[in-house]
């Protein structure tokens, strides 16, 4: 592990790793909605006249939600949505999602976040997701662990993963450099983000797309579960300087 996370100080220029904050994404790794997102896609791009499997969510997770339907329609329909047009789209993808069963908290993450307050250590949470009823559920699902002032949503930035904007602002609203911050992620885009805004990334692999996937991205570690890197944590934490 101290290698790991030498090489990732001496790739970014970094001399020392201090860490004293932790950034979730959202869907499949604060909860298991993403089956449900997945099949919201499908449903809303078929009535829209957009061809979208439900294995292609997992791809695009992370993207904000207008900027994916305007890449589809460009694919397929080779011209650029506006943003009112691809807003109306997305609309319906909500709709979607919100007759959706509730999504239930992934195992082991609460857990791991108690683990890691009681560190000291603050926690922000950074998602592409504008599902206001998935954004309105956290402070209650996560009760003294979340606070909306340290959330970035799709509301917030300009351009979402895999731009590294997302995670940027979060390093700004908590207050931390890149070296001074870990950051949970399950997509392969969302792992882009991280890792260009030079933070240290451990994915966490909930979904069914392959480990190389993420660690192609350029994850430090590629973790099965929370489980995984709770086990991990006591090392993963501790700070590093290079000689």
């Amino acid at each position: 592990m101290k290698n790991i996370i030498e090489n990732y100080l001496r790739s970014n220029g970094f001399r020392a790793f201090c860490p004293k904050a932790v950034l979730f994404d959202m869907d499949g790794v604060l909860f298991n909605s993403m089956p449900n997102h997945a099949r919201s896609w499908h449903l809303a791009m078929k009535q829209c006249g957009i061809e979208m499997e439900e294995h292609e969510a997992y791809l695009y997770e992370g993207m904000r939600g207008v900027e994916t339907i305007k890449m589809k329609a460009l694919q397929q329909w080779g011209r650029q949505l506006s943003d009112e047009e691809a807003q109306r789209m997305y609309d319906v993808k909500s709709y979607f999602f919100a007759k959706c069963p509730p999504a239930q908290k992934m195992d082991g993450v609460e857990h791991l976040m108690h683990k890691i307050k009681s560190c000291g250590m603050q926690i922000g949470v950074v998602t592409g997701s504008g599902q206001r009823t998935l954004l309105d559920h956290l402070e209650q699902s996560f009760p003294g662990l979340l606070d909306k002032q340290l959330m970035v949503t799709s509301f917030d930035v300009q351009h979402g993963k895999p731009s590294p904007e997302p995670y940027l602002a979060g390093l700004k609203k908590l207050n931390v450099h890149p070296w001074e911050a870990i950051v949970i992620e399950n997509a392969p885009l969302g792992v882009r983000a991280a890792v260009a805004a030079h933070i240290f990334t451990i994915a966490v692999n909930t979904g069914p797309l392959p480990d190389k996937n993420l660690s192609d991205e350029g994850a430090n570690l590629v973790c099965q579960c929370m489980a995984d890197v709770e086990a991990l944590w006591d090392v993963v934490r501790g700070s590093i300087v290079l000689p």
